[in-house]
């Protein structure tokens, strides 16, 4: 004797070798023998043999239509035996009760399954709920299928197109666009990114950074909500000092400006003024949850997303020519560039000029700091600068951070709605002039300055620390081992990064006597702090992958085939007068500052790759900066 029994949601046969009661001991065809609760047998039988029941009821079930049997079977329960005896009008043979019960299993739409071979048809309402179901998936399956076949021909399915910017981010894979999407990456063998240039769902690579990053970032766009800028405080006392600030071409958030002025029989006055959007942006209104949500300004080659709206900034920046609102930092200092004393205040400053880089820096430079310069506005107060910036740097103990490292200006000429048309200039400056270390120093006076200042009162800062080579924020005032300094807070870039505003805030507060917004141990405070690093940071990758993109273009651009590079450590060199870094497979073993020749072999717009080979070890030359350290120090002062 047989048995048909179900295991695991599914059918088996073997031959009885012992017959309990509650259980039976079964041999399979294969000859395993397995034990069968006697709950889970639904047939005995004599013939066929059990290796051939399942396949004579597979054939006899293929031509038993669902529908049909729907039709027949009664509204009650019953058991697949019974309705077997109807259908095939007498008793079934073991093959025929079997391919009947394959039947009403395999239609699980049609008939509820209640165990121990028991059925039961699904209600009429439910059924055609459950085929309108049906029929809409296999419409699905076959908009997939020629979904997929057009992505595969190159084309883009009006359907697929509004789906460009979610499959960039994080993609609903239960919709079928998506998984059309996707099984047709999968045929091609290529990425999603690859896929929408190639069906021209996306224009070019630069256009996959770009998006992917505000879907990360600026999920809601990066337009501002209207909101009024409030005015400057009225009862703000004016500075009788001439500032100035010193920045680059393209700055339009002006957050610095400095003064000299001469007190007779004693040295100099030095002041450091600091844009004061806090003064009149309160914390926790409307514009404080602008900040708090973007926490600064993202800087990419030819464009960037302020953290405050633009009419906000002019009404705070530094502008040339007008009275502005400032934290001020006075030093006294001797003739000996000692500093004697020091004071801050909140008060009104004129900018008398927006001195830039490239109109100083060919009269004002290492060559020519050290000798007569020629009659140009703030060339005393320049020099006299220049030489307490030295002796703040010898102060501290430590070289300029910023020695060595070079600067890079991007000039994107065209529309970069069509970046591939557009025509890239990359020009190197070298950092450490006399300019930068000028206004560095200063800003590391203030940052340490103010900073100490807020420790000293118990007043809750956002901190930056670096033991052990590595910079981190903090909410505790703990040395800066890179710049030499017993503390160092961020407080000059109010206008572009958010630990500075709160700073600010914090800093308002003790000047003027008031209860500051955020109190020790503040858990928005922790919250605030945690957020700017990780969006700093990540603001800061997206904007050396636009740089490294915007180099390869200009590799391209320029049909470079060959170009110098200098050796960091091991594989990896920087090539000559752009930011650029790249890994060399098979460089041989050379020394930091090494000097090498290499062939440019391909460019991976969307990967942000230079393939390169070696064509030459030129002989040794010195004075190449090679450290990565530097390059994370010079971060610190930059402003």
């Amino acid at each position: 004797m047989h048995v048909l029994f179900e295991e695991d949601g599914g059918f088996k046969a073997g031959t009885i070798l012992t017959d309990n009661d509650t259980s039976l001991q079964v041999e399979m065809p294969s000859g395993k023998r397995s034990k069968v609760k006697a709950a889970q047998v639904l047939l005995r039988f004599a013939a066929p043999a059990p290796s051939q029941i399942l396949e004579q009821a597979e054939v006899l079930s293929a031509d038993m239509e669902a529908e049909f049997l729907w039709e027949v079977a009664g509204d009650a329960e019953f058991l697949f035996l019974d309705l077997a005896r109807d259908y095939f009008g007498h008793e079934p043979t073991a093959p025929e009760a079997v391919s009947l019960l394959l039947a009403l299993h395999a239609a699980p739409v049609y008939f509820h399954r209640k165990g121990k071979g028991r059925f039961r048809k699904a209600p009429a309402d439910i059924l055609q709920a459950a085929l309108a179901a049906l029929e809409k998936k296999r419409q699905q399956a076959l908009a997939i299928e020629a979904w997929v076949q057009a992505l595969k021909e190159g084309r883009l399915p009006p359907e697929l197109a509004p789906y460009a910017d979610s499959l960039l981010g994080k993609p609903d894979r239960n919709r079928p666009e998506i998984k059309a999407f996707e099984a047709a990456c999968e045929a091609l063998g290529c990425s999603t990114p690859e896929l929408l240039l190639q069906v021209g769902a996306l224009k070019s690579p630069y256009e996959v950074h770009f998006r992917r990053f505000l879907l990360d970032q600026f999920p809601k766009g990066t337009g501002f909500p209207a909101v009024d800028t409030p005015p400057w405080p009225t009862d703000l006392p004016r500075a009788e000092v001439r500032a100035f600030s010193i920045d680059d071409a393209h700055t339009t958030e002006v957050d610095d400006a400095l003064s000299v002025t001469r007190l007779p029989g004693m040295g100099w006055r030095i002041g450091i003024h600091i844009a004061a959007p806090g003064l009149a942006i309160a914390q926790g209104g409307p514009l404080d949850a602008i900040a708090r949500a973007r926490l600064s300004t993202v800087y990419m080659p030819g464009h960037k997303i302020t953290m405050l709206p633009d009419a906000v900034v002019g009404a705070y920046t530094l502008e040339g020519g007008r009275d502005c609102p400032a934290l001020s930092l006075y030093l006294t200092v001797d003739d000996n560039l000692e500093i004697l004393d020091q004071e801050s205040r909140a008060e009104l400053v004129h900018i008398a000029a927006n001195l830039r880089h490239h109109q100083v820096e060919p009269w004002f430079n290492a060559e020519t700091v050290d000798g007569p310069l020629p009659d140009k506005p703030f060339k005393d107060e320049l020099h006299l600068l220049w030489r307490f910036a030295n002796a703040c740097e010898g102060r501290r103990g430590k070289p300029s951070a910023t020695q060595g490292i070079n600067d890079y200006n991007f000039a994107i000429h065209g529309d970069l709605a069509d970046p591939e048309n557009c025509r890239v200039e990359i020009s190197e400056r070298k950092r450490g002039s006399p300019l930068d270390k000028l206004v560095a120093e200063l800003m590391i006076v203030a940052n340490s300055t103010w900073g100490g200042l807020l420790a000293e009162h118990n007043i809750a800062c956002l901190y930056r620390a670096q033991t052990g080579g590595k910079a981190r924020m903090t909410t505790q005032p703990q040395p800066h081992e890179g710049l030499g300094v017993p503390q160092y807070a961020w407080m000059t870039s109010p206008l572009r990064r958010y630990c500075d505003l709160v700073n600010q805030w914090q800093l308002a507060a003790c000047l003027t006597g008031q209860t500051p917004p955020f109190a020790q141990r503040s858990a928005e405070l922790f919250a605030a702090m945690r957020d700017f690093e990780l969006t700093y940071a990540a603001y800061g990758e997206f904007q050396r992958n636009l740089e490294r993109y915007w180099c390869l273009r200009w590799l391209q651009q320029e049909q470079v085939q060959q170009i110098g590079a200098t050796v960091r450590r091991e594989e990896l060199v920087k090539f000559d007068h752009l930011p650029l870094l790249s890994r060399i497979p098979g460089l041989p073993e050379l020394a930091p500052g090494r000097r090498v020749v290499l062939g440019v072999d391909g460019l991976d717009f969307l990967g942000l790759e230079v393939r390169c080979h070696l064509l030459e070890v030129l002989p040794e030359l010195a004075d190449e900066p090679a450290p990565d350290e530097a390059d994370d120090l010079a971060g610190e002062a930059q402003d």
